[in-house]
């Protein structure tokens, strides 16, 4: 009989058979695509957010650049941002005819660095666009203080942030625009969406024509087409399954927490933070622990991060990489970025670790994740 542990992945998410069963009935229906499920996913999201108007996409990359389009940014425009994302942050500013202005993050904090976001604003900025990676939110005090004083657009890239707060308010209830995204990494999910949080019902009904080929539906036949839109629209399939995940919000998110602290606690007492691997920075009031990232230190290794992962795999131990910084990629290095020019970014995107985390874990997984860590790491320092 063999005694080896299951894999444990960095992710995954928990679907409970209620809601496996709702989605049989849907596919019984026979209404599979919007429907009056994404209606009531939208009606519930909008309670969520403190009654402000929120309409579900097929993912939360479409909500930015939607949002982008409401705001009016297009050519000539620029729209600062933090190289540190997923590279649909910065696409979706290429995608609208703008020009994304990276800005190098905070090192504690790991998200965009809002002391030198002021420096980077010109004439031609219209938008800040920060990120809350790993589901710590960016200073929202301090950003749309600067907002306000250079008359700027903010779209939250909140996607990883769905149950965090600020200062006692959800991420989502106050601000600009504020995209989330329903991947299955994320604390719920619809399978692939996401959603954005507008201001008034104007951009709202702007929202849903980008949301289906630009349309206007009136009457029975009457249809009219004012502006080019896409085919965005979340499937009822899919807006079902994340009714079934909204009542499992806080409990997700306080197994995420406990989780956590137990990574604070085993990650020092198993010697790894004195080899000098830092730990991301412990809000257990504000973070919904989207996700657990440790950073590797490379000075202090004979191995690289892609070894580290190869090794945790063969123990049996997904991890992740979230994200290679997005200014050097091929892309972007075309438009004029190069090494150097982002140093605290570029070091957490050759040596950030993700490591497992999902509301099924137990303490004991974390403990396997961390003894087989300090086991790589212990024994491969530089002398």
């Amino acid at each position: 009989m063999s005694t080896a542990l299951p894999y444990l992945p960095f992710t995954r998410p928990s679907i409970d058979e209620e809601t496996i069963a709702g989605v049989a009935e849907v596919l019984r229906s026979g209404w599979l695509t919007s429907g009056p499920n994404v209606k009531a996913l939208e009606a519930r999201l909008s309670e969520y957010c403190g009654g402000r108007p929120v309409r579900a996409f097929n993912s939360g990359t479409c909500t930015m650049e939607i949002a982008l389009r409401i705001a009016g940014i297009g050519t000539g425009h620029e729209v600062i941002t933090t190289p540190l994302s997923w590279v649909a942050t910065s696409n979706v500013i290429l995608e609208v005819g703008a020009r994304p202005v990276f800005v190098d993050i905070d090192p504690v904090t790991r998200n965009i660095d809002l002391a030198r976001v002021e420096a980077a604003v010109t004439p031609a900025t219209r938008a800040i666009l920060p990120v809350d990676l790993a589901g710590l939110p960016v200073d929202r005090d301090r950003l749309h203080a600067l907002a306000k004083k250079h008359h700027l657009r903010v779209v939250e890239d909140a996607a990883q942030s769905f149950g965090s707060t600020w200062r006692g308010q959800r991420i989502g209830s106050f601000g600009d625009f504020v995209s989330f995204s329903f991947h299955p990494n994320k604390n719920i999910t619809t399978i692939e969406g996401g959603c954005l949080v507008l201001n008034h019902e104007a951009e709202a009904r702007l929202a849903e024509q980008y949301r289906l080929q630009g349309v206007v539906r009136t009457g029975f036949d009457g249809m009219e087409v004012e502006l080019v839109g896409g085919k965005y629209n979340l499937t009822d399939v899919a807006a079902r399954v994340g009714l079934g995940q909204f009542p499992h919000l806080n409990e997700f998110n306080t197994r995420r927490r406990e989780l956590a602290r137990a990574y604070f606690e085993l990650l020092p007492a198993a010697g790894l933070t004195a080899l000098g691997l830092s730990l991301p920075a412990a809000d257990f009031t504000q973070n919904n622990w989207h996700m657990f990232q440790v950073l590797l230190p490379e000075e202090r290794l004979t191995l690289k991060r892609a070894d580290v992962m190869a090794k945790m795999h063969e123990a049996g131990i997904g991890t992740g990489v979230h994200y290679p910084v997005i200014h050097l990629f091929k892309l972007y290095r075309a438009l004029g970025w190069k090494p150097g020019d982002f140093p605290h970014a570029e070091y957490a995107g050759r040596n950030l670790l993700t490591l497992p985390l999902f509301p099924a874990m137990t303490r004991a997984d974390v403990a396997r994740v961390v003894d087989n860590l300090a086991a790589i790491l212990q024994a491969h320092q530089k002398s």
